[in-house]
């Protein structure tokens, strides 16, 4: 018996040539744009801040263009979005938790009971003290005072007013005045001291005493104004006699 005659199987197109590529100067329909799209959505970048948003723009640039015949496009995007929002919360609330920290204590410092004022005047040692009082009366024109003896302070003064502060003079009185030891040193005489004004003597004594600085007298001796008076000692002062004086 003769074998029956082989048939030939019937013909089919290859898959790639279903698709018909679109002519020159048309788009291509909308699944064939999604069919060449598609794949540029499929990998998972490695960093997330900067690939969530580039995905989710690709991810709404394909839902415009292929519609909603996209299956997992509305999955990752809302998968994509979620990291953002989270990512978005990190960013926010970890600099004032950083700060908040970080951030020191207010310390209060102790506010003193004293307060420096003005430079109530200068005191300058002299050799002659006629001779220095007609200096500033006769030739420059100030207006001087009588002249005070301070036993107690071992000088003889004289005040000069000038505008804004004064000028005091002094000339030894006495042998264990400590202006003469002065005027031994600086014969021709010159700046002996400065002298400026606090409210609270008592209390200035008392702090500066705590910063180390030390004072001629333990308590406060009234000067030539009728005022207490303290002087510290010039090597805690710069290499300036400073006299403190109430006011």
């Amino acid at each position: 018996m003769a074998a029956p005659p082989l048939r030939s199987a019937p013909r089919t197109r290859p898959a790639a040539s279903r698709t018909r590529p679109a002519p020159a100067g048309k788009m291509a329909p909308r699944r064939e744009r999604f069919r060449l799209q598609a794949p540029l959505c499929s990998f998972e970048p490695a960093e997330p801040p900067l690939p969530a948003l580039s995905c989710l723009c690709c991810c709404s640039t394909l839902r415009r263009v292929a519609g909603p015949e996209l299956p997992g496009l509305k999955m990752a995007a809302s998968r994509w979005t979620l990291a953002a929002g989270l990512l978005t919360r990190l960013q926010t609330t970890a600099p004032a938790r950083q700060m908040s920290a970080s951030a020191p204590l207010a310390q209060k410092t102790p506010r003193s009971l004293w307060k420096l004022g003005r430079l109530n005047h200068v005191a300058i040692a002299v050799p002659d003290l006629k001779k220095a009082t007609a200096l500033y009366r006769d030739v420059l024109g100030a207006q001087v005072s009588n002249t005070v003896p301070l036993p107690e302070h071992g000088v003889y003064t004289v005040f000069v007013e000038l505008g804004n502060t004064k000028l005091e003079l002094l000339h030894p009185l006495g042998d264990k005045s400590p202006i003469a030891g002065f005027l031994q040193k600086n014969r021709a005489g010159g700046l002996h001291h400065i002298c400026i004004e606090v409210d609270n003597i008592t209390e200035a004594i008392g702090e500066l005493k705590e910063k180390k600085i030390r004072v001629l007298s333990e308590e406060p001796k009234i000067g030539a104004h009728g005022k207490p008076v303290v002087f510290l000692h010039p090597k805690d002062c710069d290499g300036v006699l400073v006299e403190l004086e109430q006011v």
